[in-house]
């Protein structure tokens, strides 16, 4: 018997408008971090949860300057996306366990850039057996977290990171 797997979260990307004003420069200017789910804002560049994310902790490191190509960002600004790429695995490893990590940036269109405007980097945290049969028969994730706990999860670790 065939079985429907339920993600209802995805009609609201599929119906939305996909033109317009870039999402990371929209989110930095609101004052509602936990919504938009920025977990950390840093002095150059900040972290952020993927609304549609391919595993639960699946984050995005990008500058704040609205910029699309990775030559074109100042040392500074390539360095703390570095930075924070590192502590954005140091808080999934202490807060989810992953056993491995994807780490890159998707550069273009025809490079798998789904937002090309506005450089970003992916830190999805991987475990054995993530990547299951639904994943390769019929394009679908399951995600076993809901993003708002996953978000109160990493938030925290990223606190705790800046207390020490």
């Amino acid at each position: 018997m065939q079985r429907p797997l339920w993600a209802p979260w995805r009609i609201e990307y599929i119906h939305s408008d996909k033109e317009g004003g870039c999402i990371f420069c929209e989110k930095l200017a609101e004052d509602r971090d936990k919504q938009n789910l920025i977990v950390h804002r840093g002095v150059r560049a900040f972290v952020i949860m993927n609304l549609y994310p391919y595993n639960p902790g699946h984050l995005m490191v990008a500058p704040y300057e609205h910029i699309s190509e990775l030559e074109e960002l100042d040392d500074n600004v390539s360095l703390e996306i570095m930075k924070l790429t590192g502590k954005c695995v140091r808080v999934l490893k202490q807060k989810m366990s992953p056993q491995g990590f994807n780490a890159g940036i998707n550069l273009g269109e025809i490079g798998g850039a789904s937002i090309k405007e506005h450089l970003h980097m992916h830190v999805v945290p991987r475990w054995q057996g993530d990547n299951n049969f639904t994943a390769v028969i019929a394009d679908i994730n399951v995600m076993p977290q809901a993003l708002s706990d996953t978000y109160d999860l990493l938030a925290a670790g990223f606190r705790t990171l800046e207390n020490e």
